[in-house]
């Protein structure tokens, strides 16, 4: 979700001259899908294959390293057991090319996967169950400890200085605080930011360090039924946004936008945290700061929608959901307080645990 891009705007008729071009396949249906700031396709072939093209924007096109060990990293996921997309070669065997097109905006470079169809639809789609945010929870630290287990000789490309989505550099969200001059929002955003440095920044040096996806949302996540209709996890979407981070960075992302879905927001942290202790349990300071992490990623998602939309108005819809869904949780959880909210959370977590 990068800040400053140009984004794509292939057409369909584009879309099937490339993958004739450069995967050797004719495609017999094509339909955009939704993205934040590249651009999806979703292909069915002649042959009988199903795919998703992806078109990332400019700016990120130019991070070939970063998209190689992205690339890597689904492949590696997938081969531990977890349901992501791999990359389908080109007839010249690479993953991923470079396409240079005018799409509007002059000849600019584009980079360009294939990628393998996962079936299933997005969580924010069906019924959010205690069971499921549970399985979420799980997932993601199971995500996070295999990721940690990687080895590539680009994994340095991870560490993202000044990345605006890392959870380690709220600091970078004070550049663009104007954006909500004259809202209300703005001093609560800005209390969040200072609670942040006299919380997070001290205890940082005790949270245990990891390979983050960074944005386990509520439309990155796949379910399918099973025969019983009960939604298990049939996919893991969009690596985009992979830093290094901290097990807690992912830990809070992913009860936040559990938030944005559930019902009832204020009973997502439980089953979320009793998923995922049971696969690492939390240290101390990681406990202490969970609170804080979860709201200071829901002024991430305010802050840079609202500036993001100044660049794209044409994508308000898709950009503002979190924002418009999310603004009254952020204001339910900072009413209620952070020694309120962690009681529920932990206790809820400890009960919903002993039930397992």
């Amino acid at each position: 979700m990068s800040v400053k891009h140009s984004k794509p705007n292939f057409s369909t008729s584009l879309v099937s001259e490339m993958v004739k071009r450069l995967f050797r396949m004719t495609a017999a249906e094509i339909r955009s899908l939704p993205s934040y700031d590249d651009q999806n396709f979703y292909v069915a072939t002649a042959e009988g294959g199903e795919y998703v093209l992806k078109i990332m924007n400019t700016e990120d096109s130019k991070n070939l390293d970063l998209i190689e060990v992205q690339t890597f990293s689904m492949a590696f996921l997938h081969q531990n057991g977890l349901p992501t997309q791999t990359a389908v070669p080109t007839t010249s065997g690479q993953l991923m090319t470079l396409e240079e097109v005018d799409s509007g905006d002059g000849c600019q470079k584009y980079l360009v996967r294939l990628l393998t169809y996962l079936p299933g639809m997005t969580i924010s789609k069906v019924p959010l169950t205690l069971q499921l945010l549970y399985e979420l929870g799980k997932t993601a630290a199971r995500m996070d400890l295999i990721l940690q287990k990687m080895e590539h000789p680009q994994l340095h490309v991870l560490h993202r200085e000044k990345f605006i989505w890392s959870l380690s550099n709220l600091d970078v969200l004070e550049q663009y605080l104007h954006v909500l001059d004259g809202d209300p929002l703005q001093k609560n955003v800005q209390s969040v930011l200072d609670l942040y440095k006299t919380t997070v920044d001290l205890k940082r040096s005790h949270f245990r360090k990891c390979i983050n996806h960074g944005d386990f949302n509520e439309l990155n996540v796949l379910v399918q039924p099973d025969k019983s209709g009960i939604y298990m996890i049939s996919g893991i979407l969009d690596f985009g946004d992979m830093n290094n981070g901290y097990y807690i960075h992912e830990l809070a992302i992913t009860i936040m936008y559990m938030m944005i879905v559930y019902p009832e927001p204020m009973e997502v942290g439980g089953p979320v945290l009793a998923g995922w202790e049971s696969v690492l349990p939390l240290n101390k300071a990681e406990k202490d700061c969970l609170y804080v992490l979860v709201l200071s990623r829901f002024c991430q998602s305010f802050v840079m929608a609202r500036h993001t939309m100044t660049l794209q108005p044409e994508n308000e819809e898709y950009l503002m959901i979190t924002s418009r869904k999310g603004i009254h949780i952020f204001y339910q959880l900072l009413e209620s307080g952070k020694e309120q909210v962690e009681k529920m959370w932990f206790q809820s977590a400890a009960q919903y645990s002993e039930r397992k």
